[in-house]
This record gives structure tokens, sequence and C-alpha cells, in this order.
């Protein structure tokens, strides 16, 4: 529109003036802003390759914890509890005593079963004698051959209840000993339901505790079908147990996303899928130093695999449109122009690029928001060492 200067028209009156003055100042404002922009310069955008790095990456799986000894502690015989030695929550060593179970029923049965061993005993001595009596007897044909063969079997008749009446002592002093409850490993103590006077045996569905030996810890996990395939393609070897040779230590990341001070190993794998879950379960092993880890504890196992030529391309350069991730490329002229790509995974920082880019595309680093297909922009050149140190993968 062209701005009008000195049109005087007599007849117009003075509001009619100004509004048409006010319309006139707009249309010149408006055509000095499109001016304006259009004049402007293009923008200057950090620009960087796309590179090849080796670079680690991780898959991780819900993992269950537990002691390598968990044992639940029941007593052998029955009786009323007399003492508790150890306190819920105690570290204990293998042979310490945790229970004493009343053992004077069980000291009278011992007694009893050793009278019984010292009258067998004696029979056997008895019948020994007499056949030692005998035996010159028929030796000389003083007595019938058949007596000697009757003190014989009355002599093994009472040896066998000899050995009878010491089996029944055995018996005897093993309750007697039972008695006596001890830690059948090195660990820590669990909840105690029961207290001094309880009446305790065999025979209780609740144990009188649980002992957890936490020195090593086993963090069992699942794959599914498709990862367990994945799995095996990624690490050579002709059979399961020459693949898990190759894997290299894994991760524990626990409940509060921290990750484990030791490192574990894969060592162990079910023969065979679970038929309602469709999975099939690991086992890693990691030291536990110190007894951080307790029974119960849960986590994720994180599997590391090494790429050597990794396509890298930082988050911070990518836009998201309906689940798809872009980037701004530089082509001739310096026209930028938006590309989708997919990718195997990603770092902290950065995507793994599988289909869409190549090495050496150059793409906008930063600045996105106000770009569009086919604008020009005065690219800035960031080297990809100066990158690599800002922002890490």
């Amino acid at each position: 529109m062209k701005c009008l200067k000195h049109t005087v028209i007599k007849t117009i009156t003075l509001p009619v003036l100004l509004a048409v003055l006010g319309f006139m100042q707009y249309g010149c404002g408006s055509s000095a802003a499109e001016n304006y922009g259009a004049s402007m310069p293009p923008p200057q955008l950090p620009v960087v390759d796309v590179i090849t790095s080796p670079v680690t990456t991780y898959r991780e799986f819900t993992a269950a914890l537990e002691g390598k000894v968990n044992v639940e502690i029941r007593p052998q015989v029955q009786g009323y509890l007399d003492k508790i030695f150890v306190d819920e929550g105690a570290f204990v060593t293998k042979g310490q005593p945790l229970f004493k179970i009343n053992d004077h029923v069980y000291n009278e049965q011992l007694a009893n079963a050793k009278s019984n061993l010292l009258a067998a005993q004696a029979n056997m001595l008895k019948a020994q004698i007499e056949v030692d009596r005998l035996t010159p007897l028929v030796d000389n044909n003083v007595v019938a051959d058949v007596q000697l063969k009757t003190a014989k079997s009355a002599y093994d008749a009472a040896k066998a209840s000899a050995e009878q009446a010491k089996a029944i002592v055995g018996n005897a002093e093993i309750n007697v000993g039972y008695t006596t409850v001890t830690a059948p490993a090195d660990g820590y103590i669990g909840r105690i339901p029961y207290k001094t006077g309880s009446l305790v045996g065999n025979g209780e569905t609740q144990a009188l505790t649980m002992l957890s030996d936490v020195s090593e810890m086993y963090a069992y996990f699942s794959l599914s079908e498709p990862d367990f395939i994945a799995f095996k393609n990624q690490f050579a070897g002709n059979t399961i147990e020459d693949k898990l040779r190759l894997v290299p230590p894994v991760e524990l990341v626990l409940a509060d996303n921290s990750v484990f001070g030791q490192k574990g190993k894969i060592n162990i794998v079910e023969g065979q899928f679970d038929k309602t879950t469709g999975a099939i379960s690991f086992r890693a092993t990691f030291p536990n130093p110190g007894g951080t880890l307790r029974t119960g504890n849960t986590g994720k196992i994180r599997i590391p695999k090494l790429q050597n030529n990794a396509l890298m391309v930082p988050q911070n350069a990518t836009f998201e449109i309906q689940d798809k991730v872009f980037v701004f490329v530089l082509g001739d002229g310096n026209k930028v122009q938006s590309k989708p790509f997919s990718f195997t995974g990603k770092t902290t920082n950065y995507y793994m690029v599988d289909k869409g880019l190549k090495a050496g595309d150059k793409i906008v680093y930063s600045g996105l928001g106000n770009l569009k297909d086919g604008m020009v922009i005065v690219p800035q050149p960031i080297s990809a060492d100066s990158l690599l140190k800002s922002t890490p993968f």
C-alpha cells in the first residue's frame, strides 16, 4: 500500500480524517515491518557432525535378591524352649548355639538306652562264655555238637540285641544333641516368632527363624523369548555355557537407582522356559562385603554391550513429532531439512542411530525451535572432541 502524504478534501470531517490517517499509519508500519523481516540476516546456529564411536550400552532386567544360603531353622525334636541365645538380626557363625529345648525327657531316654545296652552286652558275654565252655567238649566228643550250635545261636542273638541297644543309645544321644539348635552356616538371623516357654517341634508350620548367609548374593532375573534370542546372538559360542563365559561383569542397579559397588557374574540359567510366563530364569552372583545387601532386596541387572562403531547423535539436536525422532540436516546452500531417524538404543546424552543418518552428516545442534524446512542458516561448526568433553556419553 502506498502512503498518502498531502491529500486535502475539504468535505471530510475531522473524525473521518483522523480515522483515515490512523489507517494509513498502520499500513505503512506493517509494510516497514515486512521489509525489515525480509532483510534480517540468516541465524547463526551451531552444527555438529554425526560421528562414529565405540560406546557401551546396557540392557536392564528386574531382579530379586537372595543370600547364597537362605534356610529355615527348624527343631528336630519336640519340647519347650528353655533358652534363646540370639536376637533378631544378629550375625552368627556356623555351629553357634541358637536355641535350647528342654532336654530332661531326652536325657532320661538316653540313660534308659544305656542301661539296656549294658544288659545286652552282659547277655552277649554270657553267651560267649557258654560257647567257649562247649567248644573243647565238642572237640573231645564229650557233648553233642548240637549243644555247641545252640550256644552259638544264643550268642549271635545276644550280639544282635547288643547292637540294637547300641543303636538306640546312638539315637537317644542324637535327640539330646538336637535339643541344642545350632547355626548351619554363617549368616544373619531373621525374625524369631517364638518366645521362651513356647512348645516347638518338627511338625510346626512356622520355623524357629530364618538364617541368611549374605556373603554372596544371588540375583534372579528372567528373559523373555525375544530377549533370550537377542542374548544368544550377542555372544559367541556353541552352547549357552560357552556364551555365559563370555558375558562381561554385570552391574546391579538398586531400588534408589544407585549402582551397587561390586560387579557380578552370570553363572547359571534355568533349563527351560516357564510355560505360564514365557520366560527363562538367569542368576547373577555378586560379592557382598559388609552384608549391605539382604535377602528380599530388589533391583535391576544391567548387562553391558559394546558397540565399536555406533553412529551417535546428541539428544539436544533432536526433536519429536508423533513418536518419531527428527534432526535438522544441513544441505546445499546452507539450507536445513528435517529428517527422521530410527535408533537401537541411547545413552544418557546420545542416540545410537540405526537408520536414517550416516557418518559425516551435519546436523543443527541447538536453536531448533524457530527452524523450518528450507531455511538458510550460517553454520557454526562444533568439533566432536569439544562436544564430547561438554556432553559425554
